[in-house]
């Protein structure tokens, strides 16, 4: 299993499928499956029974996980699409943007 490079509460747009080039925040990262959910992308119907939280039911629109290889963290500086490198100084680890060098927080 390989370390992934997206973390919860990073900004990333979409690279492929039907949502391609949205941005938006990870929600969850799903780390077994490699996939991650965000905020605004990949949305699908899902049909619910009558329960305490919704006691309507019916139809519910709500984000599907999407595979990381289909994301990409946003540049600080220039808001596109860039890859990262890590740095580390000493036992400090800090991811960088391969664009601009900027830091990613």
């Amino acid at each position: 299993m390989s370390k992934l490079h997206i973390k919860k509460d990073d900004t990333v747009v979409v690279l492929a499928g039907h949502d391609k080039g949205k941005t938006g925040k990870v929600l969850k990262v799903l780390v077994e499956n490699n996939r991650a959910i965000v905020e605004g992308a990949n949305i699908v119907s899902k049909s619910t029974k009558p329960s305490a939280q919704n006691p309507q039911g019916g139809i519910v629109k709500k984000e599907a996980p999407i595979h990381i290889s289909n994301l990409s963290l946003i540049d600080p500086k220039s808001g596109k699409a860039t890859r990262i490198a890590i740095k580390r100084d000493g036992k400090q680890v800090v991811r960088v943007a391969k664009k601009s060098g900027e830091e990613i927080k």
